[in-house]
């Protein structure tokens, strides 16, 4: 009986050995795709040549590798979705897909991964798409070096790059995504690395978390896109080492946080945003090592938030630094550097004698009547501010940092 086993056990070892490539191109004996599939046994290698494969509803069931030699084209003609993986185990590569159909009831991609395990995507080039990588009810896979190229005019009748829906550890790195809807999508998606991505001049926003817990994202650069990321109703999300620049408009933002909670967000730059950080109804959030620059506001705090940290960040040459709504105050800011702090520092020691109060009045009055923003330089507006921070009327008397920094941190 024991030999019995190790024969079998040595036979499942070596099985993978016995497994075969199948070449496929327009002169082929396998001049399809879907014929290759088809013909395929587990684990074996399809390779596609150079060349137009006019194909689309291709299903990927069983451990394949599908590997695209000089990035042939598979072309769905606007019918339908392209690939669909249903299998564990399967890898794409290299491969450059166009012309996914569009639908308003379902989600058309050109590569959808269902129910699977342990599969990696990458190498693609997708244009011409209503989704474009659609990952769906999978765990412990990879999306690696994808170029996602969409044409999006409006938010309604246009898809998302990449899209992770009650998903699990799914590493999403090194992608580039531009002009869809949302560039990257989480929803009921836990555990999962986003990772050195560019994803800009997207239709809403360039990442959007919704009901996804521990997840990561560093080293991403958020661009001109209608906002940079939304991350709601989500907790222990660690943000780090993130570019979130231009994004501009009347409803815009580098990140917005809304019902977040126990969440990192460090060594990030929020450069030439509308409003840097939009922030409600988030607590415990640490925030420290950022770069706040040339925003309209740095950090505006809408409501229902408490027991947040603000500590070492550079606030430089913003219009507003910090935007409150509220008379209570529990969040902590402590040494940071204000480029319009104006005290002094008789010990030397790098820190100002006298606390800084971020908030202008000014600031409270735009955010009720935001018309008056065109009395922004204006002296009067000088005066008030300056009679908010001798005796705070409308702010609360204890946001303030008691220990400014007097020269910009460097890290």
């Amino acid at each position: 009986m024991k030999n019995t086993l190790l024969f079998f056990a040595a036979i499942l070892m070596v099985y993978p050995i016995y497994a075969q490539n199948i070449e496929v191109c327009n002169t082929c004996v396998v001049s399809t795709l879907k014929k290759a599939i088809s013909i395929a046994k587990d684990f074996d290698t399809i390779r596609i040549k150079k060349g137009t494969y006019k194909e689309h509803n291709i299903l990927v069931d069983k451990p394949l590798s599908i590997i695209g030699e000089n990035y042939p084209v598979i072309d769905g003609e606007l019918k339908g979705e392209i690939i669909t993986i249903v299998s564990d185990n399967v890898t794409v590569d290299g491969l450059f897909i166009i012309n996914v159909g569009t639908s308003y009831t379902e989600d058309y991609a050109a590569i959808r991964v269902r129910r699977s395990k342990d599969f990696v995507i990458q190498n693609l080039v997708l244009e011409k798409l209503f989704f474009g990588i659609y990952i769906e009810k999978s765990r412990d896979g990879k999306v690696f070096h994808n170029k996602i190229i969409g044409d999006a005019i409006q938010e309604y009748n246009s898809g998302n790059g990449i899209q992770l829906w009650y998903s699990k550890n799914i590493e999403i790195e090194h992608n580039y995504v531009q002009h869809v809807r949302d560039g990257i999508y989480l929803e009921f998606s836990d555990d999962c690395l986003i990772k050195n991505n560019v994803s800009a001049e997207n239709l809403r926003y360039g990442l959007h978390f919704m009901f996804s817990n521990n997840d990561i994202y560093q080293d991403n650069t958020f661009e001109k896109n209608g906002a940079g990321v939304a991350v709601m109703f989500s907790k222990k999300i660690k943000m780090l080492n993130n570019t979130f620049k231009e994004n501009w408009g009347t409803a815009s933002y580098g990140m917005l946080l809304k019902e977040i909670n126990d969440a990192e967000i460090i060594g990030n730059t929020f450069e030439e945003n509308t409003i840097g950080i939009n922030i409600e109804g988030s607590n415990r959030i640490i925030y420290k090592n950022n770069n706040f620059i040339n925003n309209g506001w740095a950090i505006k705090v809408r409501g229902a938030c408490y027991t947040n940290s603000f500590t070492e960040n550079n606030f430089l040459y913003n219009s507003f630094d910090i935007s409150y709504n509220s008379k209570i105050n529990d969040n902590v800011f402590n040494k940071n550097y204000w480029t319009s702090y104006t005290g002094y520092d008789l010990d030397k020691n790098g820190i100002g004698d006298v606390p800084y109060r971020p908030v202008k009045l000014f600031s409270y009055i735009v955010n009720r009547t935001p018309e008056t923003i065109i009395l922004l330089r204006s002296l009067f507006i000088d005066i008030i501010d300056f009679s908010e921070k001798v005796s705070p009327v409308f702010t609360p008397d204890n946001l303030l940092d008691k220990n400014p920094l007097t020269k910009r941190i460097t890290w």
